[in-house]
């Protein structure tokens, strides 16, 4: 199930996921990366604790994006973006390099 992404803003997730157009939030009650320290819904998120390891707030503001974790993730074919790679392109909006 690919989570279609709407560009924003807010920042609202370590990833560029868009926690309110995001499948996941209803149907799981997920909270998101951010409220809940890196551990929304599904357990412990490795992009979430890498920012935060980092003193980020997302990915957008790390020198190495798209890094291979953050590209795994957005790219995933069952659970990824729609279009592939959007909150790759989130990040990059959110740190003004879009």
């Amino acid at each position: 199930m690919a989570n279609t992404l709407i560009f924003t803003d807010t920042v609202d997730s370590r990833c560029g996921l868009h926690c309110t157009g995001c499948t996941w939030k209803e149907s799981h009650g997920c909270r998101g990366c951010i409220p809940t320290n890196g551990n929304p819904f599904h357990g412990e998120c490795p992009v979430a604790v890498c920012c935060q390891e980092k003193g980020l707030v997302h990915c957008g503001q790390c020198p190495e994006i798209p890094c291979d974790l953050l590209t795994s993730y957005s790219c995933d074919e069952e659970n990824g973006d729609s279009p592939v790679g959007a909150r790759i392109e989130q990040c990059k909006r959110w740190a003004g390099n879009a």
